[in-house]
């Protein structure tokens, strides 16, 4: 794949800056010649001037300066490759496991439920194993972090277009804070009521969109989900909410495409004795596959962005324009002329690995025609 490439000289890239710039913070600096002179330890030198800051490092922008976020793009899309190719081993394990027991090959239960176990546990993983990137319905999303997707109930096209003009306010925070007030105007068409709640709740986190049947589709980053979820509450006037104090409402999640956690192999019986139920092997290994096609299919638009930003790399690389190297050159001199670490760091960084005999061969090789 042609991205492949591209990504492992990205990750290359940024190893060799992330090692150069950890040896730089990590030496002690002595300014001047003697033993006597002042020390910089690293802690004081990064609390004071951050190496990973975009003002401290003008020089190690590397394929940033190309396409901004790439890099983070790039590396989230191998990560999000990465766990759904496990996350589909998992399952083809499991799969086989099952389709063994209803053929009456597999004697013990204890393995069939150790690799169910072993693919909850690989989806409950999600978030921290794709970086962030793949939400419950493993859409992959990156450098914006995965959203959860939410219905609030009474909150419709259909109820905000009948009855009188009402303003609500909905906290997202809790209490009074974080308020966020929408004026409902039922004479106004349904793309404009949607645009309305998504302006006044879009500096809180909370975007807001429609479905095909009219139902207000709310959306916040999964890390935030927890917290919205047991605070949001709203406050009307008497028509659709009630006025007065903010009231908790009901919200729904969009459900996760794989739920190994409902997947059932077995029936408790009379006398707590464990029977294998041939009907619930049957829908586990219909859902087993069922989540294997839904990897699959992630897996491949995975796939496509990867080649998208490989793409954007190539681009970025043949427009780069030759008067960017002067600037650059330009820049290294004006930053390395600077007394103090951040110019130590940064001069540092960039001459990691430049030998003296490298230079002479350089400087050796014939002038090019």
């Amino acid at each position: 794949m042609q991205a492949i490439p591209l990504l492992n000289a990205v990750g290359t890239a940024t190893s060799l800056a992330s090692r150069s710039e950890t040896e730089a913070a990590r030496s002690n600096l002595r300014v001047g010649g003697s033993t006597s002179g002042a020390v910089i330890e690293a802690s004081e030198a990064t609390e004071a001037t951050p190496v990973a800051s975009s003002n401290a490092a003008p020089l190690r922008r590397g394929l940033s300066a190309w396409a901004p976020q790439l890099q983070r793009r790039l590396a989230d899309a191998q990560q999000a490759q990465d766990y759904l190719d496990q996350t589909a081993q998992q399952l083809q394990d499991l799969k086989t496991a099952l389709s063994a027991k209803l053929a009456g090959l597999q004697a013990q239960d204890s393995q069939l439920q150790a690799k169910l176990q072993a693919a909850a546990n690989q989806w409950r993983s999600r978030q921290s194993a794709s970086a962030g990137s793949l939400d419950p319905q493993l859409r992959f999303s990156s450098p914006a972090t995965a959203s959860q997707r939410f219905s609030v109930r009474g909150l419709d096209v259909a109820s905000l277009q009948s009855g009188a003009a009402e303003t609500l306010a909905i906290s997202v925070g809790g209490g009074s804070q974080n308020l966020a007030s929408v004026s409902i105007d039922p004479s106004l068409p349904a793309d404009a009521l949607v645009q309305r709640f998504d302006q006044a709740l879009a500096p809180t986190g909370v975007r807001v969109a429609s479905d095909d049947s009219g139902a207000l589709i709310f959306s916040v980053a999964e890390s935030a989900w927890p917290a919205l979820r047991d605070s949001l509450a709203v406050k009307g006037g008497g028509i659709r909410f009630p006025a007065g104090q903010l009231n908790r409402v009901r919200t729904d999640a969009e459900p996760a495409a794989i739920q190994p956690d409902t997947w059932r192999v077995s029936d408790t019986k009379a006398g707590n004795a464990e029977v294998s139920d041939t009907a619930a092997l049957r829908r586990a290994l219909q859902q087993v596959m069922q989540a294997l096609d839904h990897v699959k299919q992630a897996r491949a638009a995975v796939g496509r962005a990867l080649v998208e930003a490989g793409q954007q790399v190539e681009s970025a690389q043949q427009a780069a324009d030759p008067a960017d190297a002067a600037a650059l050159a330009q820049n290294f001199e004006s930053t390395a002329g600077q007394p103090g670490y951040r110019s130590f760091s940064s001069v540092a960084s960039a001459l990691i690995g430049v030998s003296r005999s490298r230079v002479q061969s350089l400087l050796a090789l014939p002038p090019t025609p």
